[in-house]
């Protein structure tokens, strides 16, 4: 055969399966089956999954916002690996199991804080955009499902603004709100300073601070807008400073953006209470791991890790049974960024329930996995074998 004949075919193959951002989850469809106006928002009653609301909210936001929200580094590779790599992760479901409660244990703790699931709202900026409450929805959506909410340092709204509505909540039955805060260390640390000094008047309980962002990232989809980085004026980033943040403060300090077992050890050795895996939503650096890599790495090279400390991770979480496969791992907490700011779109109403599509997902996928109970989650639940070739294994 000709070597052209190859190009060909090869080109003929990438064409029949593209690559697309969401499901089909039949939304379309649907809603062009109705009266549904092309280039409108669907109604709320017609989300049934999180990647609906990716959908919805490119149809009612400009493109400068939803590029703000959408965009990932260089060629977005490790944005469309974040999402595509669940599917090498098999179950390995146990049948004649009772899980007729597995519900009732979606409870978990968190550095010592009572959560009623063990999802929560990872810190992204610019709520603003989707909705003129902004980050006050996720504050009241967390406290009305008692879910963490992780406060995003440059959020549409102040800490104070933040603050306040929280302490709306802290007499309601769930009792007072658990809200961490994020950080960047700015070039002039004295504004890193104030920022903690003002989040601690506000009750944070820890913080969560950006290491995966040295400089500023190439994101060439926000970069046609102006969109600039939030961590373009990032002091150096080092060990050294992750010390003199811990000296500055008596709450937890999470570093955010553990890629390596290497790392995890590291953040141990210098004191962490926990750590948190990620990579940014892709946003970052191209060809980065997924957080489900990064969590299979330490599980391979060091499960003590998981024993330790308490670990958070995000980036490309969509449906329950992602979250069911972190926690198989080890992981304690799963957050979510860009669902959260699309559903936004819909104010309060949609965080809530992206907030509940999560919670009911969860259990149900648990279910049907045969877990009873999701804090006794065996690491026999899932075959990750094939992401050893992905993922980094010391030598033994």
């Amino acid at each position: 055969m000709r070597p052209f004949l190859y190009i060909n075919l090869a080109a003929l193959a990438l064409a029949a399966d593209p690559w697309i951002n969401e499901p089909d989850t039949g939304l379309e469809a649907y809603l062009y089956s109705t009266n549904y106006t092309k280039s409108s928002q669907p109604l709320l009653k017609d989300i049934r999954g999180v990647p609906d609301f990716d959908w919805a909210a490119e149809q009612s936001l400009g493109l400068q916002q939803y590029s703000f929200y959408r965009t990932a580094a260089a060629g977005e590779w490790s944005y469309r690996n974040n999402l595509d790599v669940w599917s090498k992760v098999k179950f390995r479901v146990r049948m004649l199991n009772d899980v007729s409660k597995v519900n009732e244990t979606l409870p978990t703790t968190f550095l010592g804080y009572n959560f009623s699931a063990p999802i929560f709202i990872a810190p992204a900026a610019r709520a603003g955009y989707g909705d003129e409450r902004g980050e006050l929805n996720f504050v009241d959506a967390a406290a009305n499902e008692n879910i963490l909410y992780t406060a995003a340092l440059y959020a549409s709204k102040t800490i104070e603004e933040l603050g306040a509505q929280k302490k709306m909540h802290n007499d309601t039955l769930n009792g007072p709100l658990a809200t961490f805060q994020q950080i960047y260390t700015n070039a002039n640390l004295s504004v890193t300073w104030d920022a903690m000094k003002r989040a601690e008047a506000q009750g944070a309980k820890a913080f969560v601070w950006t290491i995966d962002a040295p400089g500023t990232a190439t994101r060439h989809r926000a970069a046609r807008y102006d969109t600039t980085n939030a961590n373009a004026v990032t002091s150096p980033l080092t060990w050294d400073l992750y010390d003199q943040i811990r000296n500055h403060t008596s709450l937890p300090v999470i570093p955010k953006g553990i890629s390596t077992v290497e790392d995890a050890l590291l953040a141990i050795e210098k004191g962490a209470k926990a750590i948190y895996i990620s990579n940014h939503g892709g946003r970052q650096l191209d060809h980065s791991p997924s957080p489900l890599e990064i969590a299979y790495e330490i599980y391979r090279n060091a499960p003590q890790v998981f024993e330790q400390v308490d670990v958070m991770a995000d980036s490309g979480v969509r449906y329950g049974s992602d979250v069911l496969k972190l926690l198989a791992l080890g992981v304690k907490m799963v957050g979510m960024g860009r669902p959260f700011m699309y559903a936004n779109c819909y104010g309060l109403e949609g965080v809530t329930k992206l907030i509940q599509i999560m919670k009911t997902e969860l259990a149900a996928d648990a279910g049907q996995a045969g877990v009873a109970d999701l804090k006794k989650i065996s690491r026999n639940l899932i075959n990750a074998r094939a992401l050893d070739d992905t993922v980094f294994l010391m030598d033994a």
